[in-house]
């Protein structure tokens, strides 16, 4: 019986033995190894042997990138004016033996750099400074605590400000003052419409007189030469047919009546030309039977 107890006994020493000595670390972990209270060695992911009872494994860090959200901090501005910060910061553990060894916390050693960081670059800045050049701010703060938390073992990647909220009241004056720039701005874009409006109706009624008087002017060129034509025309007619007198006088005498019709006709005024070719016209008539002409 007490041999089977050793027996127990010894198998589970041989157990706990073997447990302790065979160590895997996971992908993307890392094990820092102390021998007899000393820094002996770093083990990475994969199958390791370690001296049981002597050599011991401290936690296992995380070497992926980790990310902290800080609670908002209240920053006072150089125009005196108390603004409250979320931050966010993206960090990684690049040495595992400056992280466990270097720094007891990072965690709260990086929030507190971070807040005394970020005092100095806003105390330094107006608060429209501060909204309008988050970008800077971000380069400049990540700087800082990456120059700082290099000794750590620790290798800050980004830090980004989330929300950078004013006081209430300077809150209201904003609004009040965006809605006024808003206003402004679509009165000024009205104003350009109707400007422009009035200047494309303005050069419409323009082309459409230019392109009126031309065509008025075409006509009245048109008409004048048409005239000028017939007139050539008539003249010419006439003077190849060499009309004598009696034939002019015959012409006149059959508009005659188309010339009385007229109420305002009282008076006639006759060419002597005219009288001439009439005298003319009656020698030419043939007498009447028992009188003369």
């Amino acid at each position: 019986m007490a041999a089977l107890i050793v027996l127990a006994v010894v198998a589970l020493f041989i157990l706990v033995t073997l447990a302790k000595t065979i160590r895997v670390i996971p992908q993307a972990r890392a094990g820092v190894v102390e021998r007899l209270g000393r820094y002996a060695r770093t083990l990475t992911p994969g199958l390791a042997i370690v001296i049981p009872f002597i050599d011991r494994v401290r936690p296992l860090l995380d070497l992926r990138e980790q990310v902290i959200s800080f609670d908002p901090q209240p920053v006072i501005t150089e125009d005196n004016l108390v603004v409250n910060i979320d931050t966010v910061l993206y960090f990684q553990i690049t040495d595992p033996r400056s992280a466990t060894y270097e720094i007891a916390n990072p965690v709260d050693a990086i929030d507190m750099l971070s807040i005394t960081t970020l005092r100095n670059l806003i105390g330094g800045m107006t608060l429209e400074q501060a909204l309008t050049s988050r970008d800077q701010i971000n380069d400049q703060l990540r700087g800082i605590l990456d120059d700082a938390t290099g000794k750590w073992g620790i290798r800050v990647h980004r830090v980004e400000l989330k929300a950078v909220d004013p006081p209430p009241s300077i809150k209201d004056t904003m609004e009040k003052q965006m809605r006024a720039d808003r206003e402004k701005r679509a009165a000024i874009l009205q104003a350009e419409g109707i400007k422009q409006a009035q200047i494309l109706t303005a050069e419409g009624e323009k082309q459409a007189a230019i392109l009126k008087a031309e065509g008025q002017k075409q006509a009245a060129i048109l008409s004048a030469q048409g005239e000028s034509e017939a007139i050539a025309t008539v003249f010419q007619a006439i003077h190849s047919g060499d009309p004598d007198p009696k034939l002019l006088a015959y012409q006149y005498l059959q508009m005659l009546p188309q010339i009385a019709q007229g109420e305002a006709n009282k008076m006639w005024i006759i060419p002597s030309e005219l009288t001439q070719a009439l005298g003319r016209f009656g020698n030419a008539l043939p007498p009447k039977e028992g009188g003369t002409t």
